[in-house]
């Protein structure tokens, strides 16, 4: 399945819930460059505003020498290094710093493309004059602890775009059998990377496309009842994909993400049994007593493979689809399926 990078980079906006973002680097239909050359674009230019508008600052601890005392003096360190000897002190002081984890992850970020080969030379060039403006910062190494550590708030929300960037390049890096180099690993390829990214999609484009209406992943209880009490604490957490609810109608929207949406062999293609099982299961556990809950519609979409798909069945009242959405389109017409998909 082929999807255009300029796809690619709006499936990520929506998932992220970043749209507003979007503009932040013109992508075209026609646009040829590689993943890894389209988040560096990113990150140049949101680095270059960054450095244009004022970096972020916060307060950071450090242990620092001193002449005398200043902030809370380190007794222990103070006297096994002997400097009251010379009427010298450690001591531990807040100072206002740009080097703070936001700018290490980027700058590490920075410097981390400069080791990929695949990377456009006119990018490395933008990048190595970006990191000589950013000389006070430090890098680290970089984990998955470390970016769960990043706070965004409303001073520095800026950053929220540029750190989930930095984080894809990271999940996404393999090392090359030269020491010090790496290539970036098209995620695209990656079946189960790739259904998270599609479910955070449609869930935020609905969320952002109806935002009157009420868009979620509610759980929903099973209708079973415990023979003994312990026992409804073994059934499985049931939660939907996407929920769209308004006063009249209720939809639920399964996500499912196949390099084939239809199974079998010999040419003899079938709806995946799981996936109608679990819509079934959603429909069927859903219903509490109320009739906009007794014709709840359920909607299987898939990315459109060889073929779309537009199959249309019933369950008592309530309507069930099966549905594809071309992303190797335009997204004028992307957006476009997916309204009608829905239909409200």
């Amino acid at each position: 399945m082929q999807i255009p990078i300029e796809n690619i980079y709006y499936l990520l906006c929506y998932a992220w819930n970043k749209l507003d973002e979007a503009d932040r680097v013109q992508v075209s239909a026609k646009d040829q460059a590689r993943l890894l050359d389209l988040f560096a674009r990113v990150l140049i230019n949101g680095t270059r505003i960054l450095l244009k508008r004022g970096i972020d600052k916060a307060y950071v601890n450090e242990s620092i020498e001193v002449p005398g005392v200043k902030g809370k003096i380190e007794i222990s360190e103070t006297y096994k290094s002997g400097l009251y000897l010379k009427q010298r002190t450690i001591c531990s002081v807040d100072e206002f710093s740009i080097d703070i984890i936001t700018n290490q992850i980027l700058l590490t970020t920075l410097r981390t493309l400069l080791k990929a080969p695949e990377l456009a030379e006119s990018h490395k060039a933008d990048v190595v004059s970006l990191i000589r403006m950013m000389p006070d910062i430090q890098t680290l190494e970089l984990s998955h602890k470390l970016f769960k550590q990043v706070r965004i708030h409303r001073n520095n929300r800026f950053y929220s775009f540029l750190i989930n960037v930095c984080q894809l390049i990271y999940e996404n890096s393999l090392p090359t059998e030269k020491p010090g180099e790496w290539q970036f690993a098209d995620f695209t390829r990656d079946e189960r990377k790739m259904a998270s990214l599609f479910e955070a999609f449609l869930y935020n484009f609905y969320r952002i496309e109806y935002p009157s209406w009420s868009v979620g992943k509610p759980h929903i209880k099973w209708q079973l009842e415990s023979v003994n009490d312990a026992d409804s604490e073994y059934l499985p957490r049931m939660e939907t994909d996407i929920t769209i609810e308004n006063d009249q109608e209720v939809i639920i929207i399964d996500a499912k993400y196949y390099r084939e949406s239809l199974a079998g062999q010999h040419g003899s293609k079938k709806i995946q049994t799981g996936n109608l099982y679990q819509l079934f299961s959603y429909l069927l556990n859903q219903r509490d007593g109320s009739s906009k809950r007794q014709r709840t519609r359920g909607i299987l979409i898939y990315p459109t493979v060889s073929h779309s798909l537009d199959l249309r069945y019933n369950f008592e009242q309530h309507p069930i689809e099966i549905r594809t959405v071309d992303l190797n389109t335009g997204w004028i017409q992307i957006e476009d399926q997916l309204r009608k998909i829905v239909r409200f």
